[in-house]
């Protein structure tokens, strides 16, 4: 499988990182991941952050444990600025909000994370804030920018929001995928970040084809 590389220096590595492949292993799955891809070339390589398997979109990666501490530091401090786009079940009301509600556990479910009541275990505090692109027949297109870096926290707030995000097998079974769509409808759009050297770094992935068919089904 190839990967784009959407920006690197000797410290950095940026890829566009597809839907459908997990990040690092897991004990149930012996799939290749994305760590495996790239490690051959990369033998110090570390993970900063994770996008969830069926997400896409643009990720970072540490070529080196100091690079690796560098970035988690901004990643923990909040420094790092996140923007996803994602198509989500029915019409959003409001053209822009902030869901401030901390995400736990699932009583029911171990994959599962839960805002609101009943949620179990440590309940982490999680900030979303969404603004509407687009307004479709039964769907809604979003820009979401997650403050904080909780375990599905944009799938499981937009649950929350009762407009959780289509194809989502996990958040949102019952409700069938558009035409078209065959995939977690969830796009690491950007992020902006300081390198080593202090300057500030915005890398984008664009926008998937089936995305852009669906808000914009003539063009």
């Amino acid at each position: 499988m190839k990967i784009n590389i959407l920006y690197e220096d000797s410290n950095i590595l940026a890829i566009d990182k597809p839907s459908g492949i997990l990040v690092h292993p897991d004990k149930w799955s012996k799939e290749k991941t994305i760590l495996d891809l790239f490690i051959k070339k990369y033998p110090k390589l570390e993970i900063v952050h994770r996008l969830d398997k069926d997400t896409s979109g643009v990720m970072l990666l540490a070529k080196n444990k100091k690079t690796h501490e560098f970035l988690k530091s901004q990643f923990q401090n909040r420094d790092v600025k996140k923007i996803y786009v994602a198509i989500v079940s029915g019409s959003v009301n409001n053209d822009r909000g902030v869901i401030n509600k901390p995400i736990g556990r699932s009583p029911k479910d171990f994959r599962r994370r839960l805002a609101g009541r009943g949620a179990r275990g440590e309940m982490r505090e999680a900030v979303t804030e969404y603004r509407v692109l687009k307004r479709l027949k039964n769907f809604t297109y979003l820009e979401v920018r997650p403050k904080t870096g909780r375990t599905h926290q944009i799938r499981v707030h937009l649950k929350y929001l009762n407009h959780p995000v289509v194809c989502d097998s996990l958040y949102n079974p019952d409700n069938p995928c558009p035409k078209g769509l065959k995939r977690l409808a969830l796009h690491a759009k950007s992020i902006e970040f300081k390198n080593l050297k202090g300057e500030i770094i915005k890398v984008e992935s664009s926008i998937p084809k089936e995305f852009k068919e669906m808000v914009n089904p003539h063009t």
